[in-house]
């Protein structure tokens, strides 16, 4: 007889309408309380596993196209995501995980040829102002950070981050003194900074002069091995990237930038000489060095020769011995422009 009264399962709609429920029972005036509000969460830990489930499948079942669109229809239907993300602080760890894989997946659901995700965030920016803070409380630091860094797939959201007083808060982020933490900020902000290209190149342009002051001396000269290293690859895949090619030749034309690129080259790492490299190369190649940068390259042509001819990668590399002997070339030919340099001293490699 039990098996005439099985209730019906429910649908993946239900199971987002039961979450917003919790949601906004236990977000409430406070009327649960002791066992009662213990069982609802319980109830609602149940619920985001099940979310969970639905989106990524389990060890037995991949996941269901159909139900997942269903999932995500009703999740941007109401204000359920809203709801979510305010109340992961009061969540435990592992409902905390689950629902920060929930949120991730869905912003690459598409239903229809949609991704609801986007349009939903563009209307919703609290909810990335919310995020983006996160790395100011260690405990939610790496559930928002990886939230944000799937909110950063939509241009819009990651035109908008860049353009709010939260970008220059990562350049703290990111020295802050936990490594977990500092290491997210990093990887959200190459995000930022690499993942759209026309948008980053537009603001980069707009806002060359403040950023790359931070970026200098912020990160470039930070005392931080980790910091720097990350730093110097960054600018390298930001200055390759073809749409910042106006960027680039300005960065170039720098004899402060240049001073600390070969203040990097004398770095004891390795590694962090080899992607210093691969920037000081452009400061080499490029055929419109303004008089300070040629005469520069003079003053300290002997050492940089030397130093060049002792660069050496761990493996054979074409490419880079290709383009070593293009800067060991731009470099010998260089002749004097105008009057001698002075006050060059810290420049030298």
């Amino acid at each position: 007889m039990k098996s005439l009264f099985k209730s019906k399962p429910k649908s993946p709609a239900d199971v987002v309408r039961q979450t917003r429920i919790l949601l906004v029972s236990l977000n409430g005036s406070g009327e649960l309380r002791g066992a009662k509000r213990d069982e609802k969460m319980e109830e609602l830990f149940k619920h985001i596993r099940e979310l969970k489930v639905i989106l990524y499948g389990s060890s037995e079942s991949e996941p269901v196209s159909d139900a997942c669109a269903q999932l995500t229809q009703e999740f941007f239907k109401e204000n359920t995501l809203n709801l979510l993300i305010e109340f992961l602080p009061k969540l435990s760890l592992e409902a905390r995980k689950d629902a920060t894989q929930v949120v991730a997946n869905l912003q690459r659901q598409q239903v229809q040829c949609r991704i609801l995700a986007s349009a939903y965030l563009e209307a919703n920016l609290n909810l990335i102002d919310i995020l983006a803070s996160g790395y100011e409380v260690p405990d939610l630091a790496l559930h928002y950070g990886s939230m944000l860094r799937e909110c950063i797939r939509h241009q819009s959201v990651a035109r908008y981050v860049l353009e709010s007083e939260h970008l220059i808060k990562f350049f703290n982020y990111i020295q802050l003194p936990n490594f977990d933490i500092a290491a997210d900020a990093m990887a959200t902000f190459k995000e930022l900074l690499t993942r759209h290209k026309s948008t980053v190149a537009g603001f980069l342009s707009k806002n060359y002069d403040w950023f790359f002051q931070e970026f200098n001396s912020k990160l470039l000269e930070s005392e931080s091995y980790i910091t720097k290293r990350q730093a110097i690859k960054l600018l390298g895949d930001m200055l390759l990237e073809r749409s910042n090619s106006s960027v680039m030749v300005r960065y170039v034309s720098s004899k402060d930038n240049l001073r600390i690129l070969m203040n990097l080259l004398r770095e004891s790492s390795k590694k962090i000489q080899m992607d210093a490299f691969h920037v000081f190369k452009l400061f080499a190649a490029n055929q419109n060095k303004p008089p300070e940068i040629v005469n520069i390259f003079i003053a300290n042509r002997s050492k940089l020769l030397q130093f060049l001819a002792d660069l050496k990668m761990d493996r054979e590399d074409e490419q880079f011995e290709e383009d070593k002997t293009h800067v060991v070339k731009e470099i010998a030919e260089l002749k004097q422009v105008g009057s001698q340099v002075t006050g060059i001293e810290k420049c030298k490699a």
